[in-house]
């Protein structure tokens, strides 16, 4: 079974655990490869940010984050970033996480969601974000330099809570 909670300082280094080895890859996240703990734990957990981890039997297996896609009049639609633990794909995590995400951004007031950089080349990403009911509303031609194909299109996802 999968559990959702907020994340709290006990589970930074698990967090941590996880935004490395996904950045690392170079392939889904535009965050420097080689960003540091620091860094990478001072945006996730920051102030600005609704941050989550997943668990199963206590292992945290996935953090995302929720928050405002922009500011002042522009801060009704939300943002968020998705992280899965590294050969725990398949067990239906990415789907309980962004389906939790959707409820509980309705929940803190936001109207809408929007992704402004869905990497075209993580099929997985794309196609569970469209199964959630997600619609690509733009293309960003060559918009991320992928670590081993160069620079490849993102998209523009959305849809309303």
């Amino acid at each position: 079974m999968i559990d959702i909670r907020q994340a709290n300082p006990l589970d930074y280094d698990q967090i941590w655990s996880i935004i490395a080895a996904v950045i690392a890859k170079g392939d889904t996240y535009s965050f420097y490869p080689d960003s540091t703990r620091e860094e990478m734990l001072g945006y996730w957990c920051a102030e600005d940010k609704h941050t989550y981890v997943a668990t199963i039997e206590k292992e945290i297996v996935a953090t995302f984050i929720i928050k405002p896609n922009n500011v002042g009049l522009s801060s009704h639609i939300a943002n968020a970033s998705y992280m899965v633990k590294e050969g725990k794909f398949g067990l239906g995590i990415g789907q309980s996480i962004g389906a939790f995400s959707l409820i509980e951004a309705k929940r803190i007031g936001f109207v809408a969601m929007q992704f402004n950089l869905v990497i075209k080349t993580n099929t997985r990403a794309v196609k569970l974000w469209q199964d959630l009911g997600f619609d690509i509303i733009g293309q960003i031609p060559e918009a991320f330099q992928h670590k081993t194909l160069g620079l490849v299109d993102a998209y523009i996802m959305y849809r309303k809570l």
